[in-house]
């Protein structure tokens, strides 16, 4: 029998933000065996499964609304003020385990908005992202959400403009964006653009490319929910076309290794548990028998 090389990709899987965030989840989990989550504290369902037998439970906002007198855990993605204020009343400790790199751009949102009165605050990222409602609740809701070309028809390019991006968007489409504004801009307006994109998450892009191209056969892994992770998926798929995208090793098609592989790659988003790409591993390894 052929030997067979499954490696995974050292840089996938979590990034600090969300490592931060566990482990802030687990210290407490393991101290007192409960705790209240305001959403999904990653966005893979095996990871928020595991934590939920621990005694991690996931509420929204409206769940929050009546809680009192506990603890919240606010996840990497941050949130608005109001957030804040209504665990306040409600004499809910927040456990804030916001991203570091959210965090600054949330001030430097609320800095431009408050400094600017007459300025446009603009946020190249998804529509709906809990990251993106945070930001935009920075500016009690006034910023413009662009995550498509065509919806810069909101923008009024004879006033002001401040860009930002949510952290985990492309480098590539937000220059792409900065040149759009910049042609439609009316002369002598100030267009003011900052690159806030997260480079340990943007690093990831070249090397995951690299990673594909570089395997007979790749597994990508990652939550269905994961914004990031159908971003990454897409490219490994364009680099290399046996890219196949699983949830589980559950999912692992063993048909998809019928023309005997030899080097076999699985990586993941930043949501992706490494116990998770080495469960992968291990179920291919039961399949062909690998030693």
């Amino acid at each position: 029998m052929q030997q067979v090389i499954i490696e995974i990709d050292e840089d996938s899987g979590f990034c600090f933000g969300v490592v931060n965030a566990i482990k802030k989840a687990e210290e407490e989990l393991d101290a007192v065996g409960s705790l209240y989550c305001l959403g999904d504290i990653v966005h893979n369902s095996d990871e928020v499964e595991r934590l939920a037998k621990k005694g991690l439970k996931i509420i929204d906002h409206e769940g929050l609304s009546k809680l009192t007198d506990t603890k919240v855990l606010l996840r990497a993605h941050g949130e608005p003020p109001t957030t804040y204020k209504l665990a306040s009343a409600n004499n809910v400790e927040i456990l804030d385990a916001t991203c570091p790199v959210v965090l600054a751009l949330q001030k430097r949102i609320l800095k431009a908005w408050t400094e600017n009165p007459n300025a446009q605050i603009v946020i190249y990222g998804k529509k709906g992202h809990a990251e993106v409602n945070g930001l935009v609740g920075q500016t009690q809701g006034e910023a413009i959400v662009v995550e498509h070309e065509d919806e810069i028809e909101n923008i009024d390019f004879s006033k002001p403009i401040y860009l930002f991006s949510q952290t985990t968007k492309s480098i590539e489409g937000f220059k792409k964006l900065v040149e759009e504004i910049k042609s439609r801009m009316v002369e002598g307006v100030d267009f003011v653009y900052y690159d806030t994109i997260c480079r340990q998450v943007a690093n990831r892009m070249d090397n995951i490319k690299k990673f594909a191209r570089e395997h007979d056969l790749v597994f990508f892994v990652s939550g269905k929910k994961s914004s990031n992770g159908k971003v990454l998926f897409e490219e490994c798929k364009k680099q290399n076309a046996n890219t196949y995208f699983v949830s589980s090793a559950d999912e692992v098609d063993e048909k998809v290794l019928a023309d005997k592989p030899k080097l076999i790659g699985i990586c993941g988003a930043t949501s992706t548990p490494k116990w998770q790409m080495q469960e992968v591993k291990d179920k291919l390894k039961n399949i062909i028998n690998y030693v």
